[in-house]
């Protein structure tokens, strides 16, 4: 049986997830703040090495699942991905979310979807999150940028999906856009 995974409606919340998750690793923070401030799936963040990002006002990449090619504002972020790098002296062709573990030439591998899932998880569990996996950072994205400029096609675009319905049921916004129309609706 599938998992209902959710975004983290609350802003609030989300705030005392980044700063516990900052607090417990630098990795998973950089992580959890690519995935709500950009709407890209985990498999794609963990695929970056530093080459592609650091410096950069823009991520480009050709997502994993579409095989789409996208281009992503990080000018926002910037700053923190770049001091990330530099305190633990990655080196460009190094993974940007290097695990332990190596390759058969030495070289360091990104840690996995799994250990990520797990590693985010566990903050998320501690601050009573419920329905949390790592879909919930860019379903979150999607809310709040929904939520904020009410554009629902640049979201469908980022998101490439087919159709709003999709969109609005994808970020938890459906039964929550009926809910908030209909109180203030009065014949």
């Amino acid at each position: 049986m599938m998992r209902l995974v959710e975004p983290i409606k609350d802003m609030d919340l989300i705030d005392k997830y980044k700063e516990e998750i900052r607090y417990r690793s630098e990795r998973d923070y950089i992580i959890s703040l690519m995935g709500f401030n950009t709407g890209l799936r985990i498999g794609d963040i963990l695929s970056f090495k530093v080459k592609d990002i650091y410096r950069k006002d823009f991520i480009e990449l050709r997502e994993q699942k579409t095989k789409k090619f996208k281009r992503f504002p990080i000018r926002h972020i910037g700053v923190e991905i770049d001091r990330y790098i530099e305190n633990n002296r990655l080196e460009l062709n190094d993974p940007l979310f290097p695990s332990r573990e190596k390759d058969e030439d030495g070289n360091l591998r990104n840690i996995t979807t799994r250990q990520a899932y797990n590693r985010l998880k566990i903050v998320a569990e501690d601050l009573g999150i419920n329905n949390f996996g790592t879909h919930s950072l860019r379903k979150s994205f999607g809310y709040h940028f929904y939520k904020q400029t009410k554009d629902i096609a640049k979201l469908m675009y980022i998101f490439n999906h087919s159709s709003q319905s999709v969109t609005m049921k994808y970020i938890g916004m459906t039964d929550e856009a009926v809910e908030e129309s209909m109180e203030s609706f009065y014949l």
